[in-house]
């Protein structure tokens, strides 16, 4: 078991605070990570529909209500959305126990990628603790499809993340991202991935009174075969990056790191949530370890992309 064996459980050294809007609401929002005790986990604190107290939310699969536009926890009026790329942020850096106040519904947007949130982390740096840092093993091969979309979780040394997105536009077309996922990488191929989408979309979630915050200082905004930011996208396959953050966020929810490889064609939220579901499902198919495994996973080949069905349709 590679790296894990002497892994100890990680907390913020000390509390950082990060201001922007809510990508949904346009409001401001204040949002502060505060250190926490071993085996915490992440918990958001968020003001309760009355106000009179806050209401403590748990960062896991279970608590997931709506996947639509982003990951949202809790339920109205006492709920906290887009909280993939702040999830991805803690994950990536390695980051076991945090709570995350909020003063508001949604997580701040910042620029739409989670640099400035790996920015405010290593603000205060990282605090090991006495407690073994505990993981999901992966012991054989998970699979769901939907709608032309297939995701996999299957069984490996490390974590690994292996993304494929393929959209109809040239612009985008079909992009791969494949790599273990350790806080380097994390930190200089994926934080700085933008979210995206086409400006038809987004006029038309305005007229539904969503996306308000929504403006080219957060979102890579795409007009027919071009990017409208003035300065374009920060890598050429920013889309695919930005999909693998999206994912490394909404699988942190099983609560702990995953030790094996999520293969995802066409993922999204939806996707991402219900491949935790159907692992969680079926009680063969993984183990609570902390050290030397119990059980010995099957063998897997690597080799090639996912298998995607021969029906699977490109996306609009």
């Amino acid at each position: 078991m590679t790296g894990i064996r002497n892994d100890r459980q990680k907390t913020l050294a000390g509390h950082v605070t990060v201001n922007g809007i809510g990508v949904h609401s346009g409001n401001p929002v204040s949002m502060t990570l505060h250190p926490a005790p071993a085996d915490n986990g992440v918990t958001f604190l968020i003001p309760s529909a009355d106000g009179s107290s806050d209401t403590e939310l748990q960062a896991h699969w279970s608590e997931v209500s709506a996947t639509a536009l982003c990951t949202v926890l809790g339920r109205d009026p006492e709920s906290i959305g887009t909280i993939e790329h702040l999830m991805a942020a803690l994950m990536g850096l390695g980051v076991d126990n945090v709570v995350v106040e909020v003063d508001a519904r949604e997580v701040p947007i910042m620029d739409g990628s989670a640099a400035q949130y790996v920015e405010a982390i290593d603000q205060v740096g990282l605090l090991t603790q006495t407690k073994a840092r505990r993981f999901i093993r992966i012991l054989k091969p998970v699979r769901i499809e939907h709608n032309g979309s297939v995701s996999e979780l299957r069984p490996y040394s490390g974590t690994r993340f292996d993304i494929t997105i393929d959209f109809d536009t040239p612009l985008i077309g079909r992009q791969r991202f494949a790599s273990d996922m350790t806080p380097d990488v994390f930190r200089n191929e994926l934080a700085r991935a933008r979210t995206f989408g086409k400006v038809s979309e987004v006029e038309q979630l305005w007229k539904m009174g969503f996306a308000k915050g929504s403006s080219l200082e957060n979102s890579v905004a795409i007009a027919e075969d071009r990017v409208l930011n003035p300065e374009g996208t920060r890598w050429p396959d920013e889309f695919v990056r930005h999909k693998t953050l999206d994912a490394v966020g909404d699988l942190s929810l099983a609560g702990y790191q995953i030790l094996g490889e999520y293969r995802s064609y066409k993922p999204g939220h939806k996707m991402n949530h219900s491949m935790l579901v159907a692992l969680f499902a079926d009680e063969d198919a993984y183990e609570l370890v902390d050290g030397r495994p119990q059980r010995e996973a099957a063998p897997v080949d690597f080799a090639g992309e996912i298998a995607v069905p021969a029906y699977c349709p490109e996306v609009a």
